[in-house]
């Protein structure tokens, strides 16, 4: 069910022109006057629609730390904690186990672990067709998604609620509800006719500050394979990580369902932590091997 599940929240994460790294602290305006005509709206949501798909892409070349805390049994049991230093290895991600302060706890297995991130980007900084056909797999799924996001635009019937101050910044809350007239065009798109929610946006930015979405009817996933319940519930935090880009600090989701005649039930928390540029594969190769304390080239690899 994992697989299906990243399906659903990556449509969850709907809805940045960049703006310089805050210097002082700002003192948030609620009297700001909420966003009046739909070209106003849709300018904005524009907008957020592009930067969103910056801070997409800016996924795969920034490591981070992830705490990762899971609770697949009833409401108040101990959740499983897992905490990694999470790295985009082109092709996939590395998550490297490390202890709750971020540095590694067992300094043998975490190089261990060095050596197989540096295989694999080694592996990902070639230019064979086994690369080739792999970055293709990734570019057809992010095409879809970027679709996704796109399709927000209309999916959706946006009214402004509220200004809600968040530390020196001020965000405009909507409500995001399924837009009657919206016709799906696609397996993906039609499961907004089926959730509803709120968006914080930080309109200075133009970035997507917070998102909850709620499930309003089941979801079949895969035809009668499976299905995600009624109720089921999905937030997400961003903050700007990096100048211009608003990337999670946490997000939390609790679903429940079936895959085939199995149940299932699922809650996580994440927290996403110390950000850092690591590069596409070639240069995050050369930082893993000066970390090993390699030299950047070796034997004619990349």
């Amino acid at each position: 069910m994992r697989a299906s599940t990243v399906f659903l929240v990556a449509l969850f994460l709907l809805a940045s022109t960049s703006r310089p790294p805050t210097t002082a602290a700002q003192t948030p305006d609620a009297s700001l006057p909420a966003l009046q005509s739909e070209d106003e709206k849709r300018a904005m949501l524009e907008r957020v629609v592009a930067n969103q798909k910056k801070n997409d892409e800016a996924e795969s070349i920034y490591e981070r730390i992830e705490r990762k805390e899971i609770r697949k049994t009833p409401a108040g049991s101990s959740p499983e904690v897992k905490i990694s230093r999470t790295v985009p290895a082109g092709t996939g991600t590395d998550h490297i186990p490390v202890g709750p302060d971020g540095k590694p706890t067992d300094a043998n297995l975490y190089r261990a672990e060095l050596e197989k991130l540096e295989h694999s980007l080694a592996w990902a900084a070639e230019d064979g067709r086994a690369q080739r056909e792999a970055y293709d797999k990734i570019a057809k799924k992010q095409k879809d998604r970027s679709e996704l996001i796109d399709a927000t635009r209309s999916a959706f019937l946006y009214t402004f609620v509220d200004r809600e101050p968040r530390g020196d910044r001020m965000l405009s809350k909507y409500r995001m509800e399924p837009n009657p007239a919206y016709k799906p065009t696609s397996r993906g798109t039609a499961i907004f006719a089926k959730v509803r929610g709120y968006a914080w946006i930080d309109e200075a930015a133009g970035q997507l500050a917070r998102v909850e979405v709620e499930v309003t009817d089941d979801i079949s996933i895969g035809g009668f394979l499976a299905k995600v319940y009624k109720g089921s519930h999905f937030m997400q935090e961003r903050y700007e990580m990096a100048p211009g880009l608003w990337l999670p600090s946490y997000s939390q989701y609790d679903f429940d369902g079936r895959r085939l005649f199995v149940s299932f039930s699922i809650h996580e928390r994440t927290f996403y932590t110390q950000y850092r540029r690591i590069g596409p594969p070639k240069e995050a190769l050369a930082t893993i091997r000066a970390e090993l304390g390699k030299p950047a080239a070796v034997n004619g690899d990349p």
